[in-house]
């Protein structure tokens, strides 16, 4: 019941499918790589032009110095390659693999200025995009047997929405809907809006959103969840809830709608919200609070 559920919120664009499909055409990804460049000024590397001579090539590789899971290969591959299109690039490990440290990702050969200049941008790509995809490698692994999802959210990098969502897709979790005209979610500040009637938002959501979107409550009491159950909600989510509340609202609920677990979730706590039998697990924190992944160039 709940797979099928689903399989139709994905089709209507509530969240992503599993897949991993870089999110970026060839021309955005140019333009976001060429304005990161640009940032860096890399046309007036004065150390570089100062130290290395423009004939000059070198030999480098990409190399991993703790565990985790890359993500953003092609936007480092983009990096170097605008600065030397001449540049040879082998990958080693592709977007989404699990590495160690000390695990070549990739090797690379071309100019030494091109080479280092480019060096900052590429690696600040793909140590943020990386990290992601580490993070949510751990919350999906943290919840593995129990049937729960790991999704993330809308608390994104402004313009870096795709990418970073791509790396959570790299590290094995769920793209939550992608932006306000992709679902309704109905929160709190929208109740407070209609004095916290849950079935006239919802009546009001349906009369006015297009054929086929589908509608979340967020609910923070169990008398809420009743109320969206009523009004026909197609997700509840249960907001915030105590375990002992969360395993009352999921046996209320009683696979009628989805379900999905928010609000201050970390790694000590996902395994015992995902015991309560929820669909999903939405983590803010994969997107607004990954570290960097520790990668670095060698120069041989």
């Amino acid at each position: 019941m709940i797979k099928r559920q689903e399989s139709e919120l994905a089709a209507h664009g509530f969240f992503c499918e599993e897949g991993l499909h870089f999110p970026l055409t060839k021309k955005e990804t140019t333009a976001i790589v060429a304005a990161a460049l640009q940032e860096d000024d890399t046309k007036h590397d004065i150390t570089t032009a100062a130290t290395v001579l423009s004939n000059r090539r070198a030999r480098c590789h990409l190399v991993a110095r703790q565990t985790g899971v890359i993500a953003g290969l092609a936007l480092a591959c983009e990096a170097f390659e605008q600065l030397d299109p001449a540049v040879t690039i082998r990958i080693e490990r592709e977007d989404g693999a699990r590495i160690q440290p000390d695990t070549p990702v990739m090797f690379l050969s071309g100019h030494a200025r091109g080479l280092l200049s480019a060096e900052r941008v590429a690696l600040n790509f793909v140590q943020r995009l990386s990290g992601i995809a580490t993070l949510t490698a751990r919350y999906v692994e943290a919840v593995a047997g129990t049937g729960a999802r790991i999704l993330d959210t809308r608390k994104t990098t402004p313009l870096l929405r795709r990418l970073e969502r791509y790396a959570v897709r790299a590290g094995g979790g769920l793209n939550h809907r992608l932006d306000l005209s992709a679902a309704v979610l109905i929160k709190d500040n929208h109740l407070a809006a209609v004095d916290g009637d849950i079935a006239l938002a919802v009546s009001r959501a349906r009369a006015v959103a297009p054929a086929g979107i589908k509608v979340e409550v967020e609910c923070d009491t169990l008398d809420q969840v009743r109320a969206a159950i009523d009004a026909g909600a197609d997700v509840i989510m249960l907001d915030n809830m105590r375990l002992m509340e969360l395993r009352q609202a999921v046996e209320l609920i009683d696979h009628r709608t989805v379900t999905e677990a928010s609000g201050g979730i970390t790694l000590d706590t996902v395994r015992l919200i995902a015991e309560t039998g929820v669909d999903w697990i939405s983590v803010g924190a994969l997107t607004h609070s990954a570290p960097a992944l520790d990668l670095a160039l060698d120069f041989d």
